[in-house]
């Protein structure tokens, strides 16, 4: 939210400088994210003065240049060479000094510099109002009156204004402050807490009395649903000439960041920054039946909103209508037809207070973010709706003419009244930590509006305005109170109270912290993701089986990610575009699953993601410069699994839509992991150009199988291990997998390691292929003699004949 320190100070009368006042505001709660210059004109004509032609004569070497001497008001002339055919002596000019930078209307800036022009110095330049961004002739130079005084500033003789503005990062339940007026309250309380007086307070400018209506118009007003939209104020203006803003009104709008369209929209648009209090205007001469019905919608009527959008609505839209069809969607976004043209002569102006949850749900329905529905969802002033429609109706008769043409309308069934809540001062400074001064806090509640009805002995009772609707009980006064004394002025306690309990029960986190240090010192770099992702990225997945978002905030968001591996790719993506190609990434977090067939259809895993991608090590000297695969990736997992005695697993061969290969880890039929190189269709959907190779491990499924219990730590053997070599003939078919699983069935107790170093196919062996394994035996008891080992191979090269038909390879 953006918020103008010009225009705050109409309503609050200070003297703090911009940066100050940043400062209160984000002490209090309203955080100040940044501060921006807002200038009406750009560049603010700085460096341009008024000067005045005093002599004037052809260039000698140029038909269409002149030399200019110009008076600044400095004490010197300039000279300047000017290419104008207007240009003459007595004329009173805007001169750009050496150093200006200006900013033209079309084209980039450019700086003035000290030059020769054929031949001739030229100390400045005489400026063409297209060349400074005040307009687009080019016709000539700009002339202005005889009487203008040499030397003024062109910011000042053209009323640049210039302005900086607060971007606050307003959090959901600070509706009360989504204006300059919600702010100027907050940053008066600021300021008068210090102060320990009631010396500041926002003030409700421009609001006066009404002149008398003429009576030419009566519009009809009906609320069908009183809890939808418990207030309904309006009025009928008529006489106006629709046109341009004033000069002050646009620049005020402008500086937050809105763009004037019209003197009526402008006016509604100023009023709902100002007030907080949203309005709308419709053409009188459109209102069929002259009748206003704010009623629910029809199941399935058709609306086409201000942006040309034929929308299909639904029974729980609350909808604006004439007589015979709606005109708005109530707080949220107004209709094609029934808004303010150039041919408009007549309008009604609304002012409403509507229920929050409504108006969240049809903006999020229909995909709408308005600045009406920004703060009727959370929840705006019901006590406002009069005060802004005065505001607004003077500032248009002020700025397009017109006359008032009925009695205000004013439909408030069932007031609401503001909230009674009992504080304790007490109870207050156990919550804050630190005894805060009666008189400080009362000084507080006052310039928050917050009325003190009557006091006991250590208590309040205090009525609390409706526009504060996150205050409702005592802990909500006390943050009041404390956000407005200043967190920074509460001492941190000098002591920390806790519990220590001891448990041996297995801890999800710390064994998540394990893997994540494990994997930082093998130097990945931990990211984190949004667990929203396009839905783009799964053609061919059953849609059943995704989990997709109601109203998603846009079709990049609109689906709860089923699996890390496209979170990974995208970071591997920006890294990479900016020339970070080698890259070890990890993340841990959720995806996301619905199961149609199960009564509780939706689900969450836990997973950890890996990504290897570019070179294994950095450029070194060393020739160390190959690139990461599918078994950088195996070695890192499998060490991992090691760290928590993990075993007993099987590996078999996968395939995926997103992996083109790779290796699927089983323990007692449920999948630990899955390691394989991304498909070209995944890089290609999230535009990586390289080899990237991916590992998700299951992190509830190993988290089950890790034993607290277990021994972690063994110690160093005292006898020797003995390494033997095989290598076997094998069909194609054969797998490294069974070649390993016979070898431990048949060995479990002295068979401490197999490894296949070597793989052989060729001509020679046609449809076979060589495996070259090594074996490292080791008895813990005892160093193992020649007979034994020659027993155990003898056995491992009888299983590898019988059951896979291996031939021994001299």
């Amino acid at each position: 939210m953006k918020i103008s320190y010009n225009w705050l100070k109409t309503l609050i009368n200070m003297d703090l400088s911009p940066e100050e006042v940043s400062e209160h505001l984000t002490a209090c709660g309203l955080e100040v994210e940044s501060i921006e210059t807002f200038e009406s004109l750009k560049g603010g004509l700085k460096g341009l003065v008024v000067g005045e032609v005093v002599e004037k004569e052809k260039h000698p070497d140029a038909d269409k240049l002149s030399l200019t001497k110009v008076n600044i008001g400095s004490g010197e002339l300039l000279s300047i060479v000017c290419g104008a055919p207007n240009v003459a002596a007595g004329q009173k000019v805007i001169v750009a000094t050496i150093g200006t930078m200006l900013y033209p209307t079309s084209g980039d800036p450019f700086e003035i510099k000290k030059s020769k022009i054929r031949g001739a110095l030229s100390e400045g330049m005489l400026c063409a109002e297209d060349e400074i961004g005040f307009g687009e002739s080019h016709a000539g130079i700009m002339v202005l009156e005889p009487e203008t005084a040499v030397g003024m500033p062109a910011a000042d003789y053209f009323k640049i204004t210039t302005d900086h503005v607060f971007e606050i990062g307003l959090t959901p339940n600070r509706g009360d402050a989504a204006s300059h007026y919600g702010v100027a309250i907050d940053l008066a309380a600021v300021l008068n807490c210090k102060l320990n007086e009631e010396k500041y307070a926002a003030s409700l400018t421009g609001i006066k009395h009404l002149p008398a209506n003429d009576g030419k118009m009566k519009i009809e007003v009906k609320v069908e649903d009183a809890a939808l939209c418990p207030r309904f104020s309006g009025v009928c203006i008529s006489g106006i000439a629709v046109k341009d803003s004033p000069d002050w009104l646009k620049n005020a709008l402008k500086s937050i960041g809105v763009r004037p369209i019209n003197n009526i929209v402008d006016v509604t648009n100023f009023v709902i920054h100002e007030l907080g209090q949203p309005l709308h205007a419709y053409d009188a001469s459109k209102i069929k039946g002259d009748t206003i019905v704010v009623r629910n919608a029809k199941e399935g009527e058709l609306f086409v909103t201000l942006d040309e959008t034929e929308r299909k609505l639904i029974a729980s839209d609350l909808m604006v209508c004439d007589a015979t069809s709606p005109m708005c969607i109530a707080g949220v976004f107004g209709g094609l037809h029934s808004g303010v043209s150039s041919s408009t002569s007549s309008i009604f102006l609304e002012a409403a207070y509507f229920n929050p949850a409504s108006i969240r749900r049809s903006s999020k329905l229909h995909g709408l973010k308005t600045d009406a529905s920004f703060r009727f969802e959370r929840g705006t002033d019901p006590e406002m709706t009069v005060n802004a429609l005065n505001r607004a109706t003077n500032l248009i008769l002020e700025i397009a003419g017109g006359t008032i043409s009925s009695e205000v309308t004013d439909l408030y069934p069932t007031p609401i009244e503001p909230a009674k809540v009992a504080f304790s001062f007490a109870s207050a400074n156990r919550l804050i930590g630190k005894e805060i001064e009666t008189a400080t806090v009362k000084t507080i509640l006052r310039s928050l509006g917050i009325a003190i009805v009557s006091e006991g002995n250590d208590a309040l009772l205090l009525s609390v305005p409706a526009r504060k609707s996150d205050v409702v009980r005592e802990a909500d006064v006390t943050e009041e109170v404390m956000r407005v004394y200043g967190y920074n002025n509460i001492p941190v306690s000098e002591k920390t109270t806790f519990s220590v309990s001891f448990t041996e029960k297995k801890d999800l986190y710390k064994t998540e912290e394990i893997i994540a240090d494990y994997l930082t010192a093998n130097g990945f770099t931990e990211i984190m993701s949004t667990s929203l992702t396009k839905e783009s990225y799964f053609p061919d997945t059953d849609k059943n089986t995704l989990v997709h978002m109601l109203n998603p905030l846009s079709s990049d968001l609109g689906l709860m990610r089923p699996t890390l591996l496209y979170s990974g790719l995208e970071a591997i993506a920006w890294n990479v575009n900016r020339k970070q190609a080698d890259l070890k990434l990890y993340e841990i977090g959720r995806t996301y699953h619905r199961n149609t067939e199960k009564e509780f259809q939706y689900t969450e895993q836990k997973q950890i993601a890996l990504f290897v991608t570019g070179k294994r090590f950095r450029e070194n000297a060393y020739g160390q410069n190959s690139l990461a695969d599918l078994f950088t990736l195996k070695s890192i997992v499998e060490k991992l699994l090691q760290r928590f005695a993990v075993s007993g697993y099987t590996l078999e061969e996968m395939q995926t839509e997103q992996l083109s290969y790779g290796i699927t880890y089983t323990i007692n039929n449920k999948k630990l992991c899955t390691i394989g190189k991304v498909a070209k269709t995944a890089l290609k959907q999230t535009d990586v150009s390289q080899d990237v190779y991916c590992a998700e491990i299951y992190t509830e499924v190993l988290f089950k199988l890790i034993n607290p219990d277990k021994l972690n730590y063994k110690e160093v053997p005292k006898f020797p291990s003995v390494r033997r070599d095989l290598a076997l003939v094998l069909d194609k078919s054969v797998k490294y997998e069974q070649v390993k699983e016979i070898a431990l069935k048949t060995e479990r107790k002295l068979l401490k390691e197999i490894n296949l170093f070597d793989v052989y196919e060729g001509e020679k062996l046609g449809n076979k292929k060589s495996y070259a394994v090594s074996f490292i035996f080791q008895d813990e008891q005892n160093t193992l003699n020649e007979k034994e080992i020659t027993k155990t191979m003898d056995k491992l090269i009888k299983n590898y004949t019988e059951q896979l038909g291996a031939e021994l390879r001299g």
